[in-house]
């Protein structure tokens, strides 16, 4: 008997510290386009190159960073993003580019550019989530003229709430303030085609 209710105890140990060990599962997340209102699609095709993105060190590893307060923030293990955030940035903006620039044809990772293409060159000085559901996002971006021409240079700065608390919700933000930059970026390239 005093075996047996050894053996039930040790068993009841090893389920009990079976189920402390055991971890939370990850979530992964990716970056979206944002659909925009439809561009008309019966015109000349426009060739537009989205150089490398560049990102601050703070968030550019696999997991979300969140801002606690000016000096601290929370790395959270069990919320990452899908593939490294330079690489979501870049295929967002592209895709957000492609809806509302009528007959664009947008790349990502150009291996060797047309030399009639509009270079895109992206800065991201911040990449900010607070603990409170608030999205900062900060960007330098400049567009070159085919040919090696001049560019055009701007900033774009979106600070925008969350509409519920989580992660999800956190990244679609993100995704919405890319977007932000796309239409700042659109403007520019359209408004370079019109000299």
């Amino acid at each position: 008997m005093s075996r047996y209710r050894t053996l039930l105890l040790t068993i009841i140990v090893l389920a009990v510290f079976t189920g402390c060990a055991t971890s939370p599962a990850s979530n992964f997340y990716t970056l979206s386009p944002v659909q925009s209102v439809g561009q008309p699609q019966d015109a000349d095709p426009i060739l537009i190159a989205i150089d490398p993105v560049t990102v601050p060190d703070l968030v550019d590893r696999p997991q979300i960073v969140s801002r606690l307060d000016a000096n601290r923030v929370s790395i959270d293990e069990f919320a990452r993003w899908a593939e490294p955030l330079k690489s979501q940035i870049s295929r967002a903006l592209a895709a957000d580019l492609a809806q509302r620039i009528p007959g664009a044809i947008v790349s990502s990772y150009p291996q060797r550019v047309d030399e009639n293409a509009f270079r895109v060159s992206v800065d991201v000085q911040s990449f900010d989530s607070s603990s409170d559901g608030t999205v900062m996002l900060a960007v330098i971006w400049s567009v070159r003229q085919p040919k090696r021409g001049e560019r055009t240079r701007g900033r774009t700065v979106v600070r925008e709430a969350a509409s519920e608390p989580g992660y999800g919700a956190l990244v679609a933000t993100h995704s919405r303030a890319l977007a932000s930059v796309a239409d700042d970026v659109a403007v520019a390239v359209r408004s370079v085609m019109r000299q």
